[in-house]
Formats: structure tokens, C-alpha cells, sequence
């Protein structure tokens, strides 16, 4: 990759909790980023729960907020926790948003990366799956491989700091591979 390219990244944890793994693992890809690709994390905090009547009344400040930091970002970045074997409702409702209209939306032809973590075993690869899908859906091109998926990760992350070693060079390793990822696809989204 060029030395020259300066990629902005919008990075969202589907956590609302403060010290959430999820939350510590976008910390962590901000610090583990290249040099060529910063990350801009934007907390879901303040974004309401998607409701049309709100949407009619026009977008939340919060809502229009998320649009932007994703529609001015080069790329972007979900951590994503794993409820139930599956995506949960701040992770969804984040994207439900950003995907609602007018066209195009923010998400359309976004280079998107997805990786989470959680103490149980399959490491949100059930919760993955469905970003996945529901972005692919919104119009995003998500970076197929590699993926990143923590298990156990009380053990991994502690304090807020991701201590693995073997973990901290996967996560390095996915976020090169999708800074070229957003270089290869260009402006447009199109490779």
C-alpha cells in the first residue's frame, strides 16, 4: 500500500455498556490500526431505537450524526458483541439507520469490516453472519476475509486492553488487510 494514503475509518462497538469487550477491542483497532488508516469511533449511546415516526419527523441529531461519521468515512468498522447466537439490537439498529434513505444511503458501496468478541466459545461468528448479511443487504461490501472472532474474551481483554499476543496480530493483521481492502475499491466502492 502506498505510504501516502490517509484512510478514515468510522468505528462502532455494538455495546452501549462502558467496559464492554466489544468496546475495549475497538480501542484496541484504534491503537493496532496502520499507520495508514485511522479510526474515528463513534459511541451509538445517544441513537434512538429505529422508529418511522421518527425517521417522518426527520433524523434524530444523533441518527444524522451516524449518518455522517459513516457517509464522510472512507470505510467502516463493527466490533459487535453476540446475544442470544445472535446480532444484537444496537448493532442492528445502527445499521437499520444508516441504511434507511434517501438514496444513496451511507452504507452504499462502504467498505465495511466486522469482528467481535465474547467469553463464550464461537466468538460472535453467529452474530457476524448476520451483519454480514444485513449489510450486504444495506449495500455495503464488507471485506470477506480474514475474519476475527474472540472467544473467551475475559481472557483476552483485560482492564480494557487486549493482552493477547496471538489475538493483537490477528486483529493488526484484519485491519491491514482492510485498509488495502478500501484502497483496491477506490472512492466509488467499486473494485
Amino acid at each position: 500500500m502506498r505510504r501516502d494514503v490517509n484512510l478514515r475509518v468510522a468505528g462502532i462497538a455494538g455495546s452501549l455498556r462502558v467496559d464492554s469487550y466489544n468496546r475495549a477491542l475497538l480501542a484496541a483497532c484504534v491503537e493496532l490500526a496502520p499507520t495508514a488508516l485511522t479510526i474515528e469511533p463513534f459511541d451509538l449511546r445517544e441513537v434512538p431505537l429505529y422508529d418511522r415516526d421518527l425517521e417522518d419527523e426527520g433524523f434524530p441529531e444523533a441518527v444524522t450524526a451516524l449518518r455522517s461519521a459513516i457517509a464522510t468515512a472512507d470505510g467502516l468498522l463493527i466490533v459487535t458483541p453476540e446475544t442470544n447466537a445472535g446480532l444484537p439490537a444496537v448493532t442492528k439498529n445502527a445499521v437499520d439507520w444508516a441504511s434507511r434513505r434517501p438514496v444513496p444511503t451511507p452504507l452504499d458501496g462502504k467498505p465495511a469490516l466486522v469482528m467481535g468478541a465474547t467469553p463464550g466459545r464461537l466468538g460472535t461468528a453467529l452474530a457476524q453472519a448476520q451483519l454480514r448479511g444485513s449489510l450486504a443487504h444495506a449495500g455495503a461490501i464488507v471485506l470477506p476475509r480474514p475474519q476475527v472472532f474472540i472467544s473467551a474474551a475475559g481472557e483476552k481483554l483485560v482492564d480494557g486492553v487486549l493482552v493477547d499476543d496471538e489475538t493483537r496480530e490477528r486483529v493488526a493483521a484484519a485491519l491491514a488487510a482492510f485498509a488495502a481492502f478500501v484502497v483496491r475499491l477506490g472512492p466509488e466502492g467499486s473494485p
